[in-house]
């Protein structure tokens, strides 16, 4: 689930392992340019965190940063993985 913190829209993902969380963040990557949104995002071996919020707006949460965290949850959707 994605929850407001700091103006940012904030979660995380586990994975099986790096390859897995990898191949997750290229496919996020691939959504982030269609929809020209970047987000902020850490990986360490299978855990991934992102946080969403627009620089254009001031770094709030826009309707921006929620259609890529929809686009991230249907990428996640995809691996079949609880957030944690």
């Amino acid at each position: 689930m994605w929850t407001e913190i700091d103006n940012s829209l904030c979660r995380s993902f586990r994975f099986a392992d790096f390859k897995t969380a990898f191949a997750f963040l290229t496919e996020v990557a691939a959504e982030a340019e269609r929809l020209d949104h970047h987000p902020w995002f850490s990986n360490e071996y299978n855990a991934v965190e992102f946080r969403l919020r627009t620089h254009d707006a001031g770094n709030t949460v826009t309707p921006r940063d929620h259609r890529l965290a929809a686009a991230i949850d249907a990428v996640a959707a995809r691996y079949a993985t609880p957030s944690s």
